[in-house]
C-alpha cells in the first residue's frame, strides 16, 4: 500500500446519523469492499463539525483510478447521501516509510487527525526527524497512519493517532512531552497546524 485517499464531506447539520447509516448499508450491500477495501470511516466530534471522513488505501494512483471506475459500476454505489452533502474534498496521501498500513485494527474509540502545513521543500527533513522519534512515541499510543499530501492541499503532513478517549489523549501527550519522547525537532518546518477529534463508525476497519 503506497497511498491513501482521504475524502472529507461536509454534510448538513443534524444529518450525520443518517449519512453514516446509509454509507454503511451501501458499503455492505454493494460489495464495494470486494473491489477495494475501506481503510477507515469517521465523523468529526471536535474541530470542523458536520464532517464525515473516509479513507481508502490503494497501491498507486493508477490502481485508484482503475478500482474507483470498477466501483462506480456497482449496483448501490456510491451511497445515496447526495441530498446531505454540501462540500466535498479529496486528498491523496503518500504514506511515510514508517506508517502502519490501514486495515482492521481496534485501536481506540477516539482518533485525532492532525494536519500540519509544511514549508515548501521541508518533507525530507520532517520525515527523517519523525523516523528518529516515532518508535518511542508509538510505545505510548498507536499511530493509525501518517504521510504527506501528493494531491489536494499540498505540503501537508497528516498524522492520525488513536486513543481510548479524550482523557487518555491529554494524559499521553503530556507524558510524551515530559519524558522527551515527543515532539520531533520539526516545529520550524511547519507554518500551520490543525487538529480534530473524530469518532469511528461501527463499520470502520479502524475502530
Amino acid at each position: 500500500m503506497a497511498i491513501v485517499e482521504m475524502r472529507t464531506y461536509r454534510v448538513k447539520p443534524g444529518s450525520i446519523p443518517e449519512v453514516v447509516k446509509r454509507f454503511g448499508e451501501a458499503l455492505e450491500k454493494s460489495g464495494r469492499n470486494k473491489v477495494a477495501p475501506l481503510g477507515g470511516f469517521f465523523h468529526t466530534e471536535v474541530g470542523p463539525l458536520n464532517r464525515i471522513i473516509h479513507c481508502w488505501p490503494y497501491e498507486s494512483l493508477a490502481a485508484r483510478e482503475k478500482l474507483r471506475a470498477e466501483a462506480m459500476k456497482l449496483s448501490g454505489w456510491p451511497p445515496p447521501i447526495g441530498e446531505f452533502i454540501e462540500e466535498m474534498e479529496s486528498k491523496i496521501i503518500n504514506l511515510a516509510p514508517f506508517s502502519p498500513a490501514l486495515g482492521d485494527r481496534g485501536l481506540g474509540g477516539l482518533y485525532e487527525i492532525r494536519t500540519y502545513t509544511m514549508l515548501p521543500g521541508a518533507l525530507p527533513t520532517v520525515t527523517e526527524r519523525w523516523a528518529e522519534r516515532i518508535e518511542g512515541r508509538t510505545k505510548l499510543s498507536p499511530l493509525a497512519f501518517c504521510g504527506s499530501t501528493e494531491l489536494g492541499g499540498l505540503n501537508q503532513w497528516i498524522h492520525v493517532w488513536a486513543y481510548k478517549d479524550a482523557a487518555e489523549r491529554f494524559r499521553i501527550r503530556a507524558e510524551a512531552q515530559a519524558i522527551g519522547a515527543w515532539p520531533p525537532a520539526t516545529r520550524g518546518q511547519f507554518v500551520r497546524q490543525e487538529n480534530m477529534f473524530v469518532i469511528p463508525a461501527a463499520f470502520s476497519p479502524l475502530h
